[in-house]
């Protein structure tokens, strides 16, 4: 059983981060991510990660109780709503896109249908002890731009869908200061 110990808490939002698919992965906590790797920037409440094992279970005719549960599949989410409502912010939402820069503005157009661009996630505690790289990553849910009154900006909201990349490698990778997260 767990001790209780408050170098174990995960605490504060962290910093979000974008690259295409292969890029270099951190290997621990004190290296700089590569350049590959660029910020996010601002999210309104942080960012959520899910992890949901879908089931069934086998019942005999003989049997009240199930004899075993078995795994049919797995849901793994990311999901953040950006604050900075950006052309580059737009084309991470909506899967890719065009962004073109004019005299005084900027346009973004989605793609066609078919052209979506998968992509990497990663994430990093603020206190330094934990890092995230999400491997394939898809905007699966509904793109919401949300507008208010008053003090609250809009914001873009996103869910992506992780899968299996290619390679041999699994969907995730945390990494975790030790031996406190241990």
């Amino acid at each position: 059983m767990p001790q209780r110990h408050k170098g174990q808490l995960a605490l504060g939002p962290g910093m979000l981060r974008l690259a295409p698919l292969g890029s270099p992965e951190p290997a621990d906590l004190i290296t700089p991510w590569d350049a590959a790797w660029s910020e996010m920037g601002y999210t309104v409440e942080g960012s959520k990660f899910s992890y949901e094992i879908e089931t069934g279970t086998v019942v005999p005719a003989e049997e009240i109780d199930p004899i075993h549960v078995a795994v049919n599949g797995r849901n793994l989410k990311v999901a953040f709503a950006l604050l900075q409502l950006t052309a580059g912010n737009l084309k991470i939402a909506m899967n890719g896109g065009t962004i073109t820069v004019g005299d005084g503005i900027v346009t973004f157009e989605p793609h066609a249908p078919g052209e979506e661009v998968r992509v990497m996630l990663g994430f990093e505690a603020e206190d330094g002890t934990e890092r995230w790289v999400w491997r394939e990553c898809l905007q699966g849910g509904n793109v919401e731009l949300e507008r208010k009154k008053g003090s609250e900006a809009a914001k873009l909201g996103t869910e992506f869908l992780l899968a299996k990349p290619d390679a041999g490698t699994l969907p995730f990778k945390a990494i975790l200061a030790a031996p406190a997260r241990a």
